[in-house]
Formats: C-alpha cells, structure tokens, sequence
C-alpha cells in the first residue's frame, strides 16, 4: 500500500510513460531472440485486467502480441480434456500471449458459481502444476499475476459501470450474483494459490485498489522478471523523396465532410465535453 488515495492520471500518463517504453523495447528482444511469453492475469470482476492488458498491448506489434480472453466453452469444448482449448493460443517463437482469465477459471469462477463440480476442481489443482511445469520446461517464460481489490472498491466499479454507457457492456447477469460470494472467491484463490504457487511457476499478487498505483507495479515488476532486454536498434536506410510531397487526390470518391468542432458541445470553461 502507498498510502495514498489516488493516483491522477496525468500523473500515472507520465510515470507509465517509460515503462510502455521498456516494454516496447521487451517486444523486440522477444522477436529478435524467439522467446516466448505468457503473462497470466487473473482476479475479481473489477479488479483491473483488461486495462492493464490493454496499456501493454496497444505499444506492441499486434502480430506479435495475442490477446487471450476466451468465452464459455463451448459444448463440444466441454467435453475435451479441461486445457486443451487454451492451448492454440500459446506462442511461438517471438511471440507472447496475455490472458485476460485462463485456464485458472476452473479454480476460481467455475466452481464458486457452480460451473464445475469440486471433483473437477480438485482435478484441475493436481494436474496444473504439471501443465505449467511442462510449459516452462519447453522454454515459455510464464508469469501469473493475481490483481485485488476490496468489495468496497468493487462495488463502486459496478456502479460505474451501470452508470456509464460506455461501460455498461462490461456487466453481465453473472455479475449480480458474484457480488454475493465475495468471500466464497476469496477462499477459492487461497486454495488455488496453496496448491498452484511453485517456485517454477510463481503466483505475485499486486494491490489494485488504486488501479493506476496497481498497474504500474505490476508493469515494474514484470520488466523486472523478463531477462535484460536492451538491444541495440537497427539502422534503417531512410532516403528522403525524389520530389515535393504529393497532396492526395480523388476522383472516384470524396472524403467525407470534416468533424465540426465548432459546433460540437462544451462545458463552461469552453473545454470540449
């Protein structure tokens, strides 16, 4: 804990800053090297996984970075062995996957809300530890990260959320229910964490309260993990034009009209709404 209440996002803007910068510079040592990267990101509804997804992926290649946020599984899925549907979307060489919740649903999620018995449970803690221990064994770099946040804390996030249009996709009916077995979740990760946390495959829980406070830890704390990743940046031939840049022309087609701003809404200040 910092002590404080909350980070300013201009603040965070300017301490994020040069960390998006390591991690651009982590993409490439990956590409250039071929390691491979997985970044398990887990914890309660709220917690603040997606955005910290999103601020890794959005400076990296696109063809090289992966998404991973699976939907239910499907009924044929349900019937294949529990990790065979998260397997298509670990990298290859050059390559790293962020999972936005994984394979880890079935300690978590699926058996508080009843989507899984506690015998497929207590089969998922026995045999993840040996999946992992393969998957580093074969040379994946794999960090499991754990977000949290109080119910307090939560709870003003869904309202958020209920409130704001362009949020309110991110709730769900599932939600409501969730938010009456806070302490259910609470005793299953600490099972999960007792039977899943090895030295080969470690859990590091990071205090997200505060989001922006929670994700630049968790973004140090990362780099810190990965291997030094500096590497020189290669020279790129870059003549400049034969001629005067060209202005572009239509024929076809016009562009549409330009955004008014001067007629778009503002506050009392002036300042754009």
């Amino acid at each position: 804990m910092s002590g404080r209440e909350k980070l300013g996002y201009p603040e965070y803007e300017q301490l994020a800053k040069p960390l998006l910068k390591e991690f651009a510079r982590m993409s490439r040592w990956i590409a250039e090297t071929g390691q491979r990267l997985v970044v398990v990101f887990e914890g309660r509804d709220t917690a603040g996984k997606g955005g910290t997804i999103d601020a890794i992926s959005q400076v990296l290649n696109p063809r090289q970075c992966r998404v991973a946020a699976l939907p239910s599984p499907t009924e044929r899925e349900r019937q294949q062995w529990y990790f065979q549907r998260y397997i298509p979307y670990l990298p290859a060489k050059g390559e790293l996957t962020l999972f936005d919740r994984s394979w880890y649903n079935r300690a978590g999620v699926e058996p508080v809300m009843d989507f899984c018995t506690l015998e497929q449970r207590d089969a998922f803690l026995r045999a993840v530890p040996e999946f992992e221990r393969h998957l580093v064994d074969d040379g994946i770099l794999l960090f499991k990260y754990w977000l949290c946040c109080d119910q307090e804390r939560q709870e003003a996030r869904f309202e958020n959320r209920l409130k704001n249009p362009l949020k309110r996709w991110k709730l769900s009916p599932i939600d409501i229910h969730a938010r009456e077995r806070y302490d259910a979740y609470t005793e299953a990760r600490e099972r999960m964490l007792s039977e899943t946390h090895t030295d080969f495959a470690p859990w590091t829980l990071v205090d997200f309260n505060d989001q922006s406070l929670g994700r630049l830890a968790l973004l140090r704390d990362l780099l810190d993990r990965v291997p030094d990743t500096s590497l020189p940046v290669k020279e790129l031939d870059w003549p400049p034009l034969s001629s005067e840049p060209l202005k572009e022309r239509y024929g076809v087609l016009q562009p549409i009209p330009a955004y008014p701003i001067d007629t778009a809404p503002r506050d009392a200040e002036g300042g754009l709404i």
